[in-house]
């Protein structure tokens, strides 16, 4: 299973992506950032990251996009970027046809660390060894994309398999 992970952000939108499967190393594919400017027009912004988003899928060609789900924070300018860029980022691969998921950031890292309140440099660092790379991966957010691609191989894709099961058992039962 290939998965592009995508940790949305106005400034810098991480993105990396892995291939796996659960049980068995997995290998980073790509890994890096769509950048805007803070002084440039919201509308433009999000045009950008679109673009480089869509470069991304062209690119990578995933078999699931795994999506940081936004959480409230105390700066709601921050939240209402990061929840614009996350809806740009859930838009193209939906507009593909790819399953796309939400994980929530404890969620993250209580899968690549075991706690889910650990750190930035303690992700970053989990994540380079599980991918068995010779450096971390700069900036941060893009190491936190590879963090979201493990998750969802390690635990979306059951998730998503099982959601598949019952929906092929529901069609063939009879219907009352």
């Amino acid at each position: 299973m290939r998965v592009m992970g995508v940790d949305p952000g106005l400034t810098r939108c991480g993105l990396g992506a892995v291939e796996g499967r659960p049980g068995a190393p997995l290998s980073m594919v790509a890994v890096g950032v769509v950048r805007t400017g803070a002084d440039e027009e919201l509308g433009a912004r999000l045009v950008g990251i679109e673009a480089g988003i869509e470069r991304w899928l062209d690119e990578v060609r995933p078999d699931a996009v795994a999506v940081e789900r936004v959480f409230s924070q105390h700066n709601v300018r921050t939240v209402m970027g990061t929840a614009q860029a996350a809806g740009i980022a859930v838009l193209c691969a939906a507009r593909r046809g790819l399953p796309v998921a939400l994980h929530t950031p404890s969620e993250v890292k209580a899968a690549i660390t075991g706690s889910g309140t650990a750190d930035k440099k303690q992700i970053g660092a989990m994540v380079t060894r599980l991918l068995r790379l010779s450096e971390m991966p700069k900036p941060a957010d893009a190491a936190d994309a590879l963090a979201l691609a493990i998750c969802h191989v390690w635990r979306g894709g059951a998730q998503h398999r099982l959601a598949e099961a019952v929906a092929r058992a529901t069609r063939k039962s009879p219907q009352p």
